[in-house]
């Protein structure tokens, strides 16, 4: 069994998907599919949004289950994915609000759905998107360690650097993104 949190898949099953058994992919997907949904929804205010997001990361995995090198934790390479996915999604819905004119997207936030370090998960993905025009380096150090969890050595692993750059990175981030989350206050 590997390291991962409770919950997520043994180093075999990982291995046999990686191999193409695909019923042990079958099996990979439906094990991680709850923690793709949670880190879909820390993104996204809408359960059928992240749910959309959450079948599009599954397939990603599905489809590049070969490309994880065992490089550090199946944990992390999946938050990198199901994240990405759902700023995707976010972005897909937004571009279609801004298309058609008719906003897909909510005015007011709802209760239920309010993030705990923005004023709406909205407000969140507005701030990182702007994050990511101004300083895109920064973007998934920031994403993997305070939405995804990540420890500090997983990620410099995940991102090529040393766990000092990624401190760097994260505070940068976050310096930013309280300005811009006050700014929408």
């Amino acid at each position: 069994m590997s390291s991962l949190s409770p919950g997520w898949a043994p180093d075999d099953l990982v291995a046999r998907a990686r191999s193409g058994d695909a019923d042990a992919l079958e099996e990979l997907l439906a094990i991680v599919r709850p923690a793709v949904v949670r880190r879909c929804s820390r993104f996204l205010p809408h359960t059928e949004d992240a749910e959309d997001a959450t079948q599009d990361a599954l397939v990603a995995i599905a489809q590049n289950i070969t490309g994880y090198t065992g490089t550090g934790s199946f944990e992390g390479w999946v938050t990198v994915i199901a994240s990405n996915s759902a700023r995707m999604t976010y972005r897909r819905l937004r571009r279609r609000a801004s298309d058609s004119g008719v906003p897909d997207l909510p005015e007011a936030a709802d209760p239920r759905t309010t993030s705990v370090i923005a004023g709406t998960r909205l407000d969140l993905m507005e701030a990182l998107d702007q994050l990511e025009r101004s300083k895109p380096q920064v973007v998934e150090a920031f994403v993997l360690r305070d939405l995804g969890s990540l420890p500090y050595a997983e990620i410099a692993e995940i991102t090529g650097t040393s766990v000092g750059t990624v401190r760097d990175r994260i505070h940068a981030a976050r310096t930013f993104m309280r300005a811009a989350l006050r700014a929408t206050s």
